[in-house]
């Protein structure tokens, strides 16, 4: 064991994380992720006083330890931005539009993956702009980050990239201390809740519960059997006529027949 490599991780032990992390959260990781797993996980072990990894997912195992949510934590990739793939939004927007001139009642929208946030609170501030009310279920597997989404504090560069009138109406600037920072404003809060999902788990929402779900750069992780399953759940958890909007390099929808592509990545409920 070298100074520059002071935790081992063997195949054993490496076949034994793939294992596991498929079995909690439903991500297949190749063998090309053994340097993320071993940078991952390796402040893990340091965290529980220097264990070996074998020692370590002995603990991951044991229920007891509460070391199974930060294993998972640790290796769920969490890669995001306000307003990313903005023709997603510009959808949104004209249906939430179209919804206010019919008045139709409250939208119920879906962040099925929401990492640190910016993606439901990107949600809420379209459905605030439009004047639609909205109902935002924003859940993620990572209690880390949920906890940093639900506090809605970002360096004030993640929100740079907003026009002026945007970033004025929907943050506020941080002082003193919190200079550097911005944090989502008091009027958007209503509007979004925060829970952990797991997308492979057993509980799922209510069939036909909402109008739109994104639902991005997720799928790439699971096995085709997963992916499959998981377009029939999210099927029966749109209402007719339903959105549901993926990553961009991501298509798996498109071979069930419940939906029809209607934009860029995105595809319309059928009832097929």
């Amino acid at each position: 064991m070298s100074s520059a490599e002071p935790f081992a991780l063997t195949d054993r032990d490496f076949e034994r994380v793939r294992r596991l992390i498929h079995d909690y959260a439903g991500i297949s990781l190749g063998e090309q992720k053994r340097s993320m797993v071993y940078n991952r996980l390796v402040r893990r072990l340091r965290a529980h006083g220097g264990v070996a990894f074998e020692r370590y997912l002995d603990l991951v195992q044991d229920a007891g330890s509460g070391e199974r949510e930060a294993f998972v934590n640790a290796l769920t990739t969490n890669l995001t931005a306000f307003f990313r793939e903005p023709h997603h939004f510009e959808l949104l927007a004209r249906r939430a539009r179209g919804a206010r001139e019919r008045g139709a009642g409250t939208m119920r929208i879906w962040s099925s993956a929401c990492s640190t946030g910016e993606e439901a609170w990107s949600i809420a501030m379209v459905m605030r702009e439009t004047g639609h009310p909205a109902d935002i279920l924003a859940t993620d597997i990572d209690s880390d980050v949920l906890a940093a989404a639900h506090e809605g504090v970002y360096p004030a560069e993640r929100a740079a990239g907003l026009a002026p009138e945007r970033l004025h109406r929907h943050f506020l600037r941080g002082v003193g201390g919190k200079e550097g920072f911005v944090r989502i404003r008091a009027e958007l809060r209503p509007l979004v809740r925060f829970a952990q999902f797991n997308l492979q788990g057993a509980e799922w929402p209510a069939p036909g519960r909402f109008d739109a779900i994104f639902c991005r750069n997720v799928v790439i992780y699971f096995e085709r059997e997963a992916q499959r399953r998981l377009a029939g759940r999210l099927a029966a958890a749109l209402a007719p006529g339903g959105l549901l909007l993926v990553g961009h390099a991501e298509s798996f929808p498109s071979a069930n027949p419940a939906f029809r592509p209607c934009g860029r990545t995105a595809y319309e409920l059928t009832g097929c």
